[in-house]
């Protein structure tokens, strides 16, 4: 066949048939795309919560099986660990492979040589393992353990904000509860004052006007206990919703004792500084931006300069983008590619700049977060310190009226005192049964912030008073 005929040639009917076509990628490290992963609901209640009485653990547990943002947050480690092994993947070689099945049909117009019909299958094979370069693969895979730890510390922080608003609304609920039962006592101790009235003026020792105000502030009693049970069905309201159980389930509290502060609470101001900066997860995925920032221009700065190349090709009956070859052939190569960057436009110049700016963003934004979450830690550190002053201080005023009351008690049933007196005690000891009641309260919060503020809510007993 000459020259000139075969350029004139009209292929007809070149259908192909696709074989097979692989193409693999061999990611040694598919183990990091599973490890340290855990699925949201493992660890979740087979059945839902049904009404019943809660504990802190178990309110706790049910918010992170609910809760979007802690999802979120677990999807987003995948999505990390799987861009972790897409990095390490460079470092394996990738093959590829296809067999394809082709018909060929020539003709010569204007000839008298007859038509050709060929069929045959075509082998084409790849290999190509890159041997060198100037780090480039090395900070992609810096870069994606970096972004992976902080993921891994957003998870952590994720969890440790809901566990904080979670425990806040656990611990309203019981200082809600604490306050309906110290509105119970009042209540009763003035209707003891009412019956005690009732019966002086039965013997004439006291006036009318005594039963009177015995009432009122009996009276008086009732309606704030209504209100503090209002409070307290308002405070279970907000601590279903935020543990998502159904509205209208019935919660009840397990009883609650005090217990005096825990002394690791009452440390130095710079130990709680010193251990934020070592382990809060804020901080911790803050510092992991800002090496995964790092680590990307490097990649970048790599990306500019030569890399070496093994490669190897196997050919069957023809090349790629080409019909079939005269006579049935096999062909194979094997060589090693230099590839030179020469000039690209000032691409890589420019995508480096980007990469120093990114890291500059990130410096700037781990100061800031340090500067944040240590300004939140002295605030919570001395919110705390006045609570425990005011917990003792409300125990001590609590003890005093409760033994001044007893004592006008004893004086009024005696007739050695009048109801005014006995009313203006039993104020103080309602007075002073609120103030505890507030400042256990005030505690539990005060505590509960300067653990989330210093990132350790989730290694202490959260169930301490």
């Amino acid at each position: 066949m000459s020259d000139d005929s075969r350029s004139r040639s009209m292929r007809k009917g070149a259908c192909s048939r696709t074989v097979i076509v692989l193409t693999m990628a061999v990611a040694g490290a598919w183990s990091d795309l599973t490890s340290g992963q855990s699925t949201p609901d493992s660890h979740c209640q087979s059945e839902p919560f049904s009404g019943s009485e809660i504990s802190l653990a178990s309110a706790v547990d049910l918010a992170l099986c609910r809760n979007a943002e802690i999802q979120s947050a677990a999807v987003a480690v995948r999505i990390r660990s799987a861009q972790l092994g897409q990095a390490r993947s460079q470092y394996w070689p990738t093959l590829n492979a296809s067999a394809t099945e082709l018909r060929e049909n020539t003709r010569y117009p204007g000839s008298e040589l007859p038509s050709t019909n060929d069929t045959a299958t075509t082998l084409y094979g790849a290999l190509t393992w890159r041997l060198f370069d100037f780090g480039a693969r090395r900070a992609d895979v810096q870069a994606a353990s970096r972004l992976l730890e902080a993921a891994f510390a957003s998870e952590d922080a994720t969890i440790q904000r809901v566990l904080a608003a979670v425990v806040q609304a656990y611990f309203d609920a019981v200082a809600a509860d604490a306050l309906v039962q110290s509105k119970v006592e009042d209540e009763v101790l003035a209707s003891q004052t009412v019956v005690s009235a009732e019966h002086r003026s039965e013997r004439g020792d006291a006036a009318d006007s005594d039963v009177l105000q015995a009432k009122s502030a009996h009276a008086r009693s009732r309606l704030d206990l209504n209100r503090a049970r209002a409070a307290y069905d308002k405070s279970l309201a907000v601590l279903g919703y935020s543990i998502g159980v159904p509205i209208g389930t019935n919660i009840q509290l397990p009883s609650e004792s005090e217990s005096p502060p825990p002394p690791e609470i009452e440390r130095a101001l710079t130990s709680w500084l010193d251990e934020a900066r070592r382990t809060h997860p804020a901080l911790v995925a803050a510092r992991a931006d800002v090496e995964a920032a790092r680590a990307r221009a490097n990649s970048v700065r790599a990306g500019g300069k030569p890399t070496i190349d093994f490669q190897a090709n196997y050919y069957a009956n023809g090349f790629p983008q080409q019909g079939l070859a005269p006579t049935r052939q096999r062909s194979g190569t094997v060589g090693i590619q230099i590839t030179i960057p020469i000039f690209d436009g000032f691409l890589t110049r420019y995508k480096l700049h980007e990469a120093e700016a990114t890291v500059s963003l990130k410096e700037t934004a781990l100061i800031d977060a340090e500067r944040l979450t240590l300004t939140d830690i002295v605030k919570a550190y001395t919110d705390a310190t006045t609570a425990i002053g005011d917990l003792r201080d409300s125990q001590e005023l609590l003890e005093t009226v409760l033994a001044s009351q007893r004592s006008s008690k004893r004086r009024y049933d005696s007739g050695a005192a009048d109801i005014l007196e006995l009313l203006t005690v039993q104020s103080s000891l309602a007075d002073a049964r609120q103030e505890r009641a507030r400042s256990v309260a005030d505690w539990r919060s005060a505590r509960l912030r300067l653990l989330a503020a210093s990132g350790l809510l989730m290694s202490v007993d959260l169930a301490r008073p």
